[in-house]
């Protein structure tokens, strides 16, 4: 005779059923992993239950390299760090060493400084959402779209300084070369079409479906636990403090430039994106008020090549793309540091990734990741 269906019932397993779980290596050889990082996650089924960052795949001792460097030798070693924000590192290095050699730098110097500091923020967040939105799978159109933009801005930084990713541009006491009437000019190009083109790239990822299926109230990060962690830039200002440095230092000429800090309320994925969106638009804003007010004047406080500090120690803080860039400088009275720490954004904003990614599903782990933007260049240093 067949089963009753009490019977049937009754053979039915109750709760979840038990799995054996899996320890899956991602990276350091995944694209998704935004450079050599490795993540050993440990998975129920999809479900990640733990995850361990591993660094360390490319190392390249900035630090201790600096030790050997003159003080403006050393300046091309930042370059390699964020390579996607060679500028920036540039400019928090020789803040730190204009602090500590008390060097005054010409107000036309400070504008150019904002402008091409602008223009890298701007190409930074080019190259954070276009793989952002490839790692979500939007197709590459969004990535060919912003890598479009993107090379128009390294048009313009090779006009000033030759190169197109490592530039060697900014110095103690100014930047190495001034602006060229052929550079302001394509600069207005630049700031006339992006509006444009930002329309179109949130006209395919803002308001898409898939995409706010996959980012919305996913890899959320709460506001005490994004300042716990010591989270900065725009990974911070998403999960919604207003905290910017060129607000709260007001550094340079920033307190003459009207912009807003852009913030989201959430702190998920979609937050982080579109914080960086926004952030595009008002830094389009900074660089065509700094072209309007560029005064005349040196580029450049003359310096010897082989000068020397007095002894002593000396902190910068700046906003770049990925947050809060900083350099720690210690003199003895030689050509060269005695010792040269940098605060990398990319090593804190990864300090939460062990909590961001548990719970989540793998692939949903893959766009959490990319949400943070991280540069192993600077995180390996």
């Amino acid at each position: 005779m067949g089963e009753t269906t009490h019977q049937i019932e009754q053979a039915i397993p109750t709760g979840r059923i038990e799995t054996e779980r899996i320890i899956v290596n991602m990276g350091p050889h995944h694209p998704s992993t935004h450079g050599v990082l490795r993540i050993v996650l440990t998975l129920d089924g999809e479900t990640v239950v733990d995850a361990d960052p591993v660094f360390g795949y490319l190392h390249r001792g900035f630090e201790k390299l600096c030790e050997e460097g003159t003080y403006l030798q050393n300046v091309s070693l930042t370059d390699r760090l964020d390579y996607l924000a060679a500028m920036t590192n540039n400019w928090a290095y020789v803040t730190a060493v204009e602090k500590l050699a008390g060097i005054e730098v010409p107000e036309r110097a400070e504008y150019i400084r904002v402008i091409v500091g602008e223009l890298q923020r701007v190409a930074s967040h080019c190259a954070a959402i276009g793989f952002f939105g490839n790692d979500i799978g939007t197709s590459f159109t969004p990535l060919m779209w912003l890598f479009r933009d993107r090379e128009m801005v390294l048009d313009l930084f090779e006009m000033i300084s030759g190169a197109r990713m490592t530039y060697n541009y900014y110095r103690p006491g100014g930047v190495a070369a001034d602006l060229t009437p052929e550079f302001i000019a394509e600069t207005r190009k630049f700031l006339a079409h992006m509006p444009h083109s930002l329309d179109e790239i949130e006209g395919l990822l803002t308001g898409n479906e898939i995409v706010l299926s996959r980012c919305k109230k996913i890899g959320v990060i709460p506001l005490n636990r994004a300042i716990s962690y010591g989270l900065s830039g725009p990974n911070l200002r998403a999960s919604g403090l207003a905290f910017d440095l060129r607000k709260v230092l007001g550094y340079s000429v920033y307190p003459r430039m009207q912009f807003d800090v852009v913030t989201g309320t959430v702190g998920d994925t979609f937050d982080r994106y579109i914080v960086r969106v926004r952030e595009i638009r008002e830094s389009l804003k900074i660089i065509e008020q700094a072209i309007e007010q560029l005064p005349p004047g040196e580029f450049c406080t003359k310096l010897p090549i082989n000068f020397r500090p007095p002894v002593g120690e000396a902190l910068s803080r700046i906003e770049g793309p990925r947050g809060e860039i900083g350099f720690y400088i210690v003199s003895d009275g030689s050509i060269a540091p005695y010792r040269c720490h940098q605060r990398a954004p990319s090593f804190i904003n990864l300090g939460i990734i062990s909590e961001l990614l548990k719970g989540l599903k793998v692939a949903d782990a893959v766009v959490a990741l990319a949400s943070l933007d991280p540069v192993m260049g600077e995180v390996d240093r």
